[in-house]
């Protein structure tokens, strides 16, 4: 018999209390039935309002996140996806209706295009998640990923707290589902000539494979059952979950980079059997194994495969890296790419990438050609290991411009392919258009235009078949003797720029862990900070690496404006001493933040991780 006395609840924290500004989009709402919501309309329910973009992976990894939070809480949660736009393409409305179907999202999405409610809440970084309680006021926010468990266990606070103060409103939610569309195909992503001529399609948002005849529109066989889900097996019942890209292993089998699962799968052509080559189903995060027994690693959104130097190469836009899976060996690791994004060539180990998303490899072997989509490059990898960037300058530039290849421009490219003659087309996706690279002239021209959202493309003969996502087919295209003429355009990132003073500027990451838990200190700091600017001129010091969220940076006054890149990381673990093994986890952000110089500017830059800037 046990006498003792349950421990006392414990009263809730006292919170900053900050009243929400209302929400706010031109684009209007989806997934509502067309109903207009307000936030007095969902006074009483937990509101969490998810900032995101979609060509941003670490918002799509929010995404997935969230479902199992919905789905636990879904008589007293609301979450709203605001859709902020980074490029000119995410600021159309139809684009964003595709992306909602695209990517699965099954809460309301207010369309914003003009940024207006990402301004009222002062969000500085994609994703940015802020919590409401029932009385329309703000308790929480968090930029970056990892931040979910901590979230649902504020949830739980608030639904005690509000049910207690007859605040708490339960019921179903406003989400409203879109019908059903009957194509064939549903936003396919990738796609693979067959030695048998037929074509392998990534069908992503039916989270199949889908093998075409050669006319590229007659389905001969469907493999996956068609729901989300991570499981080998026969070509009816293994699942997957938004599988993109594809690469021939040999004449028998095709490696398949299964997306959302985080993992390299391995179709048998003849018998349609499913299996995993790479990957534990676990996003991997920092301070995860880097390389080891390929089924032990954890990888993170594998977006494209491609066989060069013998080993199968991964676009690892999860985490801006290109990693290695070695068939022979069975392992898997880091081939180039330091976690940090941007724009940075050079030797293998300290290149930045962002997002890389395309691959293939030159017909002499000796290029590996990738579409670094965020940072809207073409860049390649040398048979030395070398990093260098062909068409592109960083995160903030992009646009539609032909010509030399110093002064082109493209819009977020998902897909590269390599030409007989050594040249490149490449699927300049947000630009609806298939672009070519000579490495031989160095110029840029357009091949074609009016394809929408393009993201892959293979050659077939004297053809190319350029697989058009959002028109949910694939496009068989003669590759043209002269360019297309279009009119050159530029743009740049539609986030305002921050006014800062000259001289010394206080950087302040704000972290704050989350109830029942402390920074995890039993390895070392628990913290990390990392800055530099483009132009590097513009910090005078300041800039590198150091385990304190809070520095003192010197902006040259002689430098008007331009970019801050900060990324911070913090650790934290469950606070209870009884516990030997407690659960940890990390939470991560990059930030670009784009400043001008003034004289009246502010001195202080509060970026927030977790937490409330006090």
């Amino acid at each position: 018999m046990n006498d003792a006395h349950p421990a006392p609840t414990p009263a809730p924290r006292r919170r900053v209390r900050v009243r929400a500004p209302e929400l706010v989009g031109k684009g209007g709402w989806l997934n509502t039935g067309d109903r207009q919501y307000t936030l007095a309309g969902l006074r009483g329910r937990i509101v969490i309002l998810d900032f995101w973009t979609f060509c941003c992976v670490n918002c799509l990894h929010v995404l997935d996140e969230l479902r199992d939070l919905e789905e636990k809480h879904r008589d007293t949660v609301v979450v709203v996806g605001v859709h902020s736009p980074k490029f000119v393409h995410e600021a159309e409305h139809r684009a964003v209706v595709d992306a909602v179907e695209r990517y699965g999202v099954e809460h309301p999405v207010l369309d914003d295009p003009e940024l207006a409610t990402w301004k009222q809440y002062a969000v500085r970084a994609w994703p940015t998640l802020v919590v409401i309680d029932p009385e329309g006021y703000v308790v929480a926010q968090h930029a970056g990923e990892g931040h979910v468990h901590a979230i649902e266990r504020l949830v739980t606070e608030l639904e005690a707290e509000h049910a207690a103060k007859g605040t708490l409103r339960r019921g179903d939610g406003p989400y409203v589902a879109p019908e059903p569309e009957p194509t064939d195909l549903r936003f396919p992503g990738k796609a693979v000539l067959l030695p048998s001529g037929n074509l392998l399609v990534s069908d992503t948002t039916r989270h199949q494979l889908v093998e075409l005849a050669e006319d590229g529109e007659s389905v001969v066989r469907r493999i996956g059952s068609g729901v989300r889900g991570f499981a080998d097996g026969a070509a009816g019942t293994a699942s997957f979950n938004e599988p993109q890209g594809l690469a021939l292993l040999d004449d028998s089998s095709v490696v398949v980079a299964d997306t959302v699962n985080h993992a390299l799968r391995r179709l048998d052509l003849a018998s349609g059997e499913v299996t995993t080559l790479a990957g534990t189903g676990k996003q991997w995060w920092q301070g995860s194994p880097t390389s080891g027994p390929a089924r032990e690693v954890d990888l993170s959104s594998p977006w494209d495969v491609a066989l060069f130097g013998g080993t199968v190469w991964i676009a690892m836009a999860g985490v801006h890296q290109l990693w290695a899976y070695d068939p022979a060996a069975g392992t898997v690791g880091v081939a180039a790419g330091t976690t940090n994004e941007g724009l940075v060539d050079g030797p293998a180990a300290e290149a930045w990438f962002a997002q890389p998303s395309g691959l293939a490899v030159s017909p002499d072997g000796e290029r590996l050609w990738l579409a670094d989509s965020e940072t809207s490059a073409l860049r390649w990898v040398d048979s030395g290991g070398v990093v260098r960037t062909a068409v592109g300058t960083g995160l903030f530039d992009f646009g539609h411009r032909d010509g030399a290849a110093g002064q082109a421009l493209l819009q977020h490219p998902l897909g590269v392919t390599a030409l007989p003659d050594g040249s490149v087309a490449v699927c300049d996706t947000y630009n609806h258009a298939l672009r070519r690279y000579d490495p031989a002239t160095g110029e840029v021209t357009t091949l074609a235009t009016d394809l929408r959202e393009p993201s892959d493309a293979v050659l077939v003969g004297d053809d190319i078949v350029v697989v058009e996502s959002a028109r949910h087919r694939l496009t068989r295209l003669r590759l043209p003797e002269e360019a297309v003429r279009v009119e050159a355009v530029a743009h740049r990132t539609r986030r305002a720029a921050t006014e800062v003073a000259p001289g010394r500027l206080r950087l302040d990451v704000i972290f704050q862990a989350p109830a029942g838990q402390k920074l995890d200190t039993r390895y070392g700091p628990s913290t990390r900070l990392l800055v530099s600017a483009t132009p590097p001129e513009l910090l005078l010091s300041g800039e590198g690496a150091d385990t304190d969220l809070s520095r003192t940076l010197e902006l040259d006054p002689a430098v008007p404006e331009g970019v801050l890149h900060v990324s911070a990381m913090a650790a934290s673990c469950d606070d209870d001493p009884a516990n030997p093994y407690p659960a940890c986890h990390v939470h991560q952000q990059d930030w670009g933040v784009p400043v001008v110089l003034t004289e009246s500017g502010a001195d202080r830059l509060p970026l927030v991780l977790a937490g409330l800037d006090a």
